[in-house]
């Protein structure tokens, strides 16, 4: 959805006021601050859609548009979040973030943590983080704002920032996922991935997974689920060679695309509906985990949810 001010005249559409136009130009930036916040595309868009209405209704003239979009959004975020960790600790299985395919803002200057950040991997380990390091973390390490535009964004002192700051970079340390440096080498080892798993190889599956290898799925109760996590190579190949070949004679595609920023997958049904998307996290020259969203409420964003159930039943049936 995009801001346009009210008014004008002709049969046009109305001029955007600098105001909505200086808001546009930082709606990719407010955007990426409130999904790492939030881990939700859909909560993350609410989010910078109220940060507007907030900022249109205001008469404030900050010396700073970007310092003071950002405080407005990262409040709304922690919010936000405070009332979702509610519903996530009664989620039905395992939770994983809604699926990004593009992060919209684009910094080459920080493109290493703006990647790294996204992953999912990354992002559940942020869910282990209290709401304030979250946001502190967010805005500080991945975007790097001086702690006097923290401070004021969280409501905090610089003093208490900091030690903020501190707690969070330590969990996420102490559990920080490491991937390939070579993005070039993952993509490749993807492609070969996802060609074994269409001629349903299972040797050449095996040859890519680990040996501790776990494919885990978010169903959140509302799509078919084999297990919450299968672990092993030879389980997790004989597994999506029992599946993916034959969805993939009744029509289904699997369409490799990074997401969150890593290797993966958005699978569609034939009539181009979404099914489920795949993540990979790779080291070392192998596949670690295997995490795929199939809870239809978090594919919405990405196009029309398909019906797994009967998916899953037609496909058997082949």
């Amino acid at each position: 959805m995009r801001v346009v001010a009210a008014g004008g005249a002709g049969p046009g559409p109305a001029p955007m006021s600098a105001r909505a136009e200086e808001f546009e130009e930082l709606r990719p930036l407010l955007f990426a601050i409130a999904y790492r916040i939030l881990g939700s595309v859909s909560e993350a868009e609410d989010a910078v859609q109220e940060a507007w209405l907030r900022v249109e209704g205001s008469s404030a003239q900050p010396v700073s548009v970007r310092a003071f979009l950002s405080t407005v959004v990262t409040r709304i975020s922690i919010d936000v979040l405070r009332s979702a960790r509610v519903r996530r600790e009664e989620y039905v299985g395992p939770w994983f973030p809604e699926p990004l395919l593009t992060d919209p803002y684009q910094d080459p200057e920080r493109s290493a943590e703006l990647a790294e950040s996204v992953s999912v991997a990354a992002l559940l380990l942020l869910e282990r983080l209290s709401p304030l390091e979250r946001a502190v973390f967010v805005l500080r390490e991945v975007f790097a704002f001086g702690f006097p535009e923290v401070a004021a964004a969280v409501g905090r002192s610089e003093a208490a920032c900091r030690q903020l700051a501190l707690r969070a970079r330590r969990h996420m340390d102490a559990g920080r996922p490491r991937f390939e440096a070579d993005r070039r080498e993952r993509e490749e080892l993807a492609d070969r991935f996802f060609d074994a798993l269409r001629e349903g190889d299972v040797d050449g599956l095996r040859e890519l997974l680990a040996a501790d290898v776990q494919m885990v799925g978010d169903g959140g109760g509302k799509s078919p689920q084999l297990a919450e996590r299968i672990l092993g190579a030879e389980s997790v190949a004989r597994v999506l060679v029992a599946l993916v070949p034959s969805f993939v004679r009744i029509g289904g595609v699997v369409q490799p695309h990074r997401v969150n920023g890593q290797p993966g997958a958005v699978v569609r049904d034939r009539e181009g509906r979404v099914v489920n998307t795949l993540a990979l996290d790779i080291l070392d020259g192998r596949i670690r985990t295997i995490r795929t969203v199939i809870n239809p409420d978090k594919l919405r964003h990405l196009g029309p949810p398909a019906d797994a159930w009967s998916v899953l039943r037609e496909a058997s049936v082949r």
